[in-house]
Order: C-alpha cells, then sequence, then structure tokens
C-alpha cells in the first residue's frame, strides 16, 4: 500500500526573480505528480503540497537545494495529492494578502520587525513568568474569524475578519489599543500569518509582540489537547479540518439548529465562497444550501440571475 503525506511551509526571503520561481515549482511538482497550491513573491514563498510519501520527499530536497529555501522548515501531515482539486502556482505581490505589501519588509533572515519567536515549551514558560508578575497575556488570533469558529487558544482574542485585509482596518479601528502596552502572542495556522501580522502591530505601537513558532500546528504536535488550545484545526484542503487528539473539543455550532459540529459547507449559490457550519442533519436541507446574505438576496429578488440555479457540487469546504 503506497503512503501519501501533506507538507506546509513558508520561507521569507527576497526573490528577485518571482517568475523563474514559479516555473520551476510548477514544473518540479508535475514532475513529482504532486498537487496544491504554492504562492511566490518578491518576499519568498509559501506553499501546500501533498503527494506520494517518496515525491514528497524529493520535492523538499530540491526545494532546499535552492540556496534561499536551504533552511526553510517543513510541516508533515496525513493525506496526499487527493486533498488538492489541483495544481496552483501563482506569483501575486504579498506571501500572505494583507494588502500592504510596502510595509513588509524582508531580507535573508525573513520578515525585517515581527514579533519575537516562541517555540510552544516558550509560550508556556512565558504565560508562567507573566503569571508570577500578576500580568495576563493575551492570544490574539491571526486567522479569519470563520476559522476560529471550530479551534482557537483559551480566552483568545479573534478580531472580526472575513479576509486577511480586514486585519488592517481592525488594528487601526482602536479596538485593540488597549493591549498595547501588554504581552500578546499572535498564533495562526502554521506561523506564516503572525510574521506580518506581529510587525504590523509592532509598527502600529504594540510594545510587546510575540509570535508562535510553527503556529498551531507546531504546538499541536507538541502538547495536543493538554495545553491552551480548544478544540479542531481549519485547514484549506479536502481534510477540513485537523484533531491533534481524541480529547479535542468540538466548539463549532451548526447555524441551523446549534448542534456541535466542525464541519464546513459552501454556499451553493453561483459565485459565493461563503462557508457556513452544519451538522449531518441540517447540512442538506434545502433552505440551508445558500449563505444567510444569499438567501436575503433571493428573497428580495427572486429574478436575480447570480442566485442559481444551483449549479456546484455541495460539499464541505472548498479550497481558497
Amino acid at each position: 500500500m503506497s503512503i501519501s503525506r501533506i507538507v506546509l511551509y513558508y520561507q521569507f526571503t527576497p526573490l528577485s526573480d518571482p517568475e523563474a520561481v514559479k516555473l520551476w515549482q510548477y514544473t518540479l511538482c508535475r514532475e513529482l505528480g504532486l498537487r496544491g497550491r504554492i504562492i511566490v513573491s518578491e518576499h519568498g514563498i509559501n506553499g501546500t503540497v501533498g503527494g506520494q510519501l517518496q515525491a514528497v520527499k524529493q520535492y523538499v530536497k530540491q526545494t532546499r537545494n535552492y540556496r534561499p529555501f536551504r533552511n526553510t522548515e517543513f510541516k508533515w501531515s496525513p493525506g496526499g495529492a487527493e486533498d488538492f482539486p489541483r495544481l496552483s502556482v501563482k506569483v501575486r505581490p504579498e506571501l500572505v494578502a494583507f494588502g500592504v505589501p510596502d510595509e513588509v519588509k524582508v531580507g535573508e533572515e525573513g520578515v525585517i520587525g515581527g514579533g519575537e519567536h516562541l517555540k510552544p515549551e516558550q509560550v508556556h514558560e512565558l504565560i508562567e513568568a507573566k503569571k508570577r508578575d500578576g500580568v495576563d497575556v493575551t492570544f490574539f488570533d491571526g486567522r479569519n474569524a470563520m476559522e476560529a469558529q471550530i479551534g482557537r487558544f483559551k480566552d483568545a482574542v479573534v478580531p472580526d475578519t472575513e479576509t486577511t485585509r480586514d486585519f488592517i482596518t481592525e488594528l487601526d479601528s482602536g479596538k485593540y489599543d488597549h493591549l498595547k502596552d501588554k504581552p500578546v502572542i499572535t498564533y495562526c495556522t502554521g506561523g506564516i500569518r503572525c510574521e506580518v501580522l506581529s510587525a504590523l502591530m509592532k509598527d502600529r505601537g504594540w510594545e510587546e509582540v510575540y509570535q508562535l513558532d510553527g503556529g498551531i500546528v507546531r504546538y499541536g504536535e507538541t502538547y495536543g489537547d493538554s495545553g491552551y488550545w480548544e478544540g479542531e484545526l481549519y485547514v484549506f484542503d479536502g481534510r477540513m479540518n485537523m484533531r491533534f487528539s481524541e480529547e479535542a473539543k468540538t466548539l463549532g455550532e451548526c447555524v441551523h439548529c446549534a448542534a456541535p459540529t466542525s464541519r464546513f459547507y459552501n454556499c451553493m449559490d453561483r459565485g459565493c465562497a461563503t462557508l457556513q457550519l452544519y451538522c449531518d442533519d441540517c447540512a442538506h436541507i434545502p433552505a440551508n444550501t445558500r449563505c444567510h446574505r444569499c438567501q436575503a438576496r433571493l428573497a428580495a429578488n427572486p429574478t436575480d440571475p447570480n442566485s442559481g440555479p444551483l449549479e456546484k457540487q455541495r460539499r464541505p469546504m472548498e479550497l481558497r
């Protein structure tokens, strides 16, 4: 029986010719039979790819052979090429679309001015040390709010964001100014969003900002569900979510009946990428196949051509 794996990785490093890197990566993945999503920019590379174990190992080796990527850390997890709809390799202005490419400064050592990296064990050490001084440490979620519905750190601040670009508005809104003189640990899936987010926060006056090294993935590998993490991890492939142990809590609630669930389903309307949580009993009720906004639009204009017919396959989570 063949063994497959998925690797998640990123590397912030200056790239003089992102288009050339894109072509090389696309050719390499095609030759190895890998699928997934890779973004290349002047700031570096960010990818998630899956396939046969030996092919993924060869991919890791050849990617690290390119000098700018020699120190790239790859996080391994179960899965394979079948968890991705296709191979996508694109050049973008940013590795993470905060919408402020000119604010992000990158050197050979990574993002310039970001928060201090903390390994999972150091997170616990910091919290205990601050607790002895009577100071609370705040976890700050660097993901879209939708992802936090099924899993987050205890008592974490979850900004009101639908896309990564919303973080700039949130940070500049004043909502979190009371945290600017307090210790804050930013976290996200694999760590890449916090590389940029922590730098943007420091630029805006946050004094003591840390970032979880390796993200939730590395923390879960270290502590499972016995630490500060609660729930399941949302992932951008066909797996939909990850559990770190059998003790994982189910934090998500069905938007229709509030039953516990961790399964996201896409809106069936053409052009809508909204994901909502449904339990197994409610997922396929006809009235629930559209998100709330599309339902409201259709109710207001039953002849709206963008509201039907329902042509998409009803399935959990689309890669986006």
